[in-house]
């Protein structure tokens, strides 16, 4: 299938509405063991991604018997499959009730026994093709890959990614997390390589890794996970991220110093996330009240309020649930008309190419 046929697809996937659930809430029995339990853990949720400081305030407003415990925000999606596995007969604090990964995440951990099955009420909303149909994960937000931009150190914004090899951005140019294990750096390097005009999956992974490669090897590539710290502290001038952790960051640092944020001219990548609960959750009531919270009408919008475009967003614009001003917050329509939705497949084939040869083809310890 085309990549155009593929978008296609999944556009029409999104777009359709089924009956709205939105107003149902959760059961008063869930609550009410969720409140025994009191506490909920998460990991790998930093404030300012997605919108989740937001989210996870209102959580605690609506539940405030419900003490929320969060753990390492700047985790990658490797590293919450691993702190489930590592913590299975663990009851404590360490171990995280939730995870919020990548989409081949969701898949490898089902398949590993580390997720238990949950349907929330608004599930009927959540389209098909980024859910798993047993309940066991389920896409909750998406965005493109995108480039944010330091203005005080970086004079001509680069508008694609045959740009960033130019000599001018020398020391500049970053990954935001290690393409090891980060879910967004892993998709960045395939955003790369389908900028080359690569095919999808384990091709466009390949190429991507030979561009970083290149990038490397020219000095451009920077070595360290870029965030909106290191962009303000001139460490890392260009960070290649997900258009909401971009505009979040921008938004956070307000104009000291000044930003841009740019999507690609080609090698425009969407990326979907996925909830899922661990088989292990010491608070597995606390866990299900979490997910009818993500997704219920005021989740869906936090997250949409922190640029993300939630899993139920086109049926919440059909039942003209949403602001217009949120929409209009985000990168112009047309930078979503034209981005590619990878199939799980493509996603799981480029994941084992970038992970299992980034050190032997770029060879840079990114930490």
């Amino acid at each position: 299938m085309s990549q155009t046929k593929r978008l296609l697809s999944l556009s029409t996937a999104l777009a359709i509405a089924l009956p709205s659930l939105a107003f149902a809430e959760p059961s008063a029995e869930l609550i009410e063991a969720a409140k025994k339990e009191g506490m909920l853990t998460t990991i790998a949720l930093p404030h300012d991604w997605c919108g989740y400081g937001d989210v996870i305030a209102s959580f605690k407003a609506k539940y405030p018997e419900i003490q929320v415990n969060e753990l390492n925000p700047d985790a990658g999606s490797a590293d919450e499959i691993e702190a489930i596995k590592a913590n299975k007969d663990n009851k404590g604090p360490q171990s995280p009730d939730v995870i919020d990964v990548g989409l081949a995440f969701g898949p490898q951990a089902k398949a590993e026994g580390l997720l238990q099955p949950y349907k929330v009420s608004t599930w009927d909303e959540i389209p098909d093709t980024i859910k798993d149909a047993e309940g066991f994960w389920y896409g909750d937000y998406y965005g493109v890959m995108s480039l944010l931009v330091n203005k005080d150190l970086v004079a001509n914004t680069p508008k694609d990614w045959a740009d960033l090899l130019k000599p001018e951005y020398a020391g500049q140019v970053a990954l935001a997390g290690d393409p090891r294990a980060s879910n967004q750096a892993i998709l960045g390097v395939l955003a790369a390589g389908l900028g080359k005009g690569a095919k999808s999956g384990k091709e466009a992974g390949e190429a991507g890794l030979a561009y970083f490669a290149e990038l490397n090897k020219a000095g451009n590539f920077v070595p360290v996970i870029g965030k909106s710290g290191t962009l303000a502290q001139g460490s890392t001038p260009i960070v290649v991220a997900w258009d909401y952790n971009a505009l979040g960051w921008a938004k956070t640092l307000n104009g000291n110093p000044p930003t841009e944020v740019v999507v690609p001219a080609t090698g425009i990548l969407a990326g979907v996330y996925v909830q899922g609960i661990s088989a292990y959750a010491p608070h597995p009531n606390a866990a299900k009240l979490w997910m009818e919270h993500l997704y219920s009408d005021e989740g869906q919008l936090g997250w949409l309020k922190g640029y993300c475009h939630p899993a139920r967003f086109n049926a919440m614009v059909k039942a003209g649930k949403v602001p217009q001003d949120l929409i209009d917050a985000l990168p112009p329509a047309a930078s979503y008309e034209k981005a590619y939705f990878p199939t799980l497949e493509e996603v799981d084939a480029n994941k084992a190419a970038v992970t299992g040869a980034w050190d032997s083809v770029v060879g840079a310890n990114v930490q």
